[in-house]
């Protein structure tokens, strides 16, 4: 079964310096017929104004990964990480016991465009701590890069939780595969272009519940770019 969730359903917070989509119920927008799947929390499509950004503040108990679309993001954190996000890199944060952070707008004047997912962790308590990996553009052209997993297979981030997340810049026409074991399912968001879902059409910002399926076929007619989350 395939559940579309449409990107114009979703929650929405524009605060200026910040415009906001909640794919799942976050902060003042509450649904509860929306309030994660499975492990996965949160996906917010942000959009921050230049030089804007989130003042210091602190989660706990929360894997945090950020996917940078367009644009750079600054992060500065209490355990003495301070790095650039750009396109192609891929931040991983286990917040544990917790972990106080900051993300800001590098650029004074243009824009930023990110993903920021939140997945509950299998385990309380752990020390905090920080990943970060360039997974370039070539990786994940016409093809699902694995670039999160709880084994660290293929290079990826390792994730406190039984949650892979793979990405991929579809190209025209371009079908990819993907099979679920039995008793797994997935989430598939489209961050841009517009694709097709076993034959379902999704466009930029929608999301799909996948739920008792075994065969995956993501087709873009036009290309585009997804993140495909496989979880227990």
């Amino acid at each position: 079964m395939i559940t579309r969730r449409p990107a114009a359903e979703r929650g929405h917070a524009n605060h200026g310096w910040l415009d906001s989509w909640h794919s799942f119920s976050f902060a003042s927008y509450r649904d509860p017929r929306h309030m994660g799947f499975g492990p996965l929390r949160v996906i917010n499509e942000d959009r921050v104004a230049g030089g804007a950004g989130f003042d210091t503040h602190g989660h706990k108990d929360m894997e945090i990964i950020t996917y940078v679309l367009d644009g750079a993001l600054e992060h500065k954190d209490s355990i003495g990480t301070g790095s650039i996000i750009r396109p192609g890199e891929v931040q991983l944060m286990t917040a544990g016991s917790g972990i106080r952070h900051s993300e800001y707008n590098h650029d004074k004047s243009a824009p930023v465009h990110l993903l920021q997912i939140w997945i509950e962790p299998d385990r309380m308590g752990v020390p905090p701590g920080y990943q970060q990996k360039t997974f370039p553009n070539a990786e994940r052209r016409d093809r699902l890069r694995l670039i999160v997993s709880p084994d660290g297979a293929e290079e990826s981030l390792h994730i406190l939780q039984d949650a892979r997340l793979y990405a991929a810049t579809l190209g025209p026409g371009v079908k990819l595969a993907h099979a679920l074991a039995p008793g797994r399912r997935a989430w598939l968001q489209v961050a841009r272009g517009a694709t097709a879902l076993n034959g379902q059409a999704l466009g930029a910002g929608d999301g799909a519940a996948i739920e008792s399926e075994t065969d995956l076929t993501i087709a873009a007619a036009q290309g585009g770019e997804v993140l495909l989350f496989d979880m227990a």
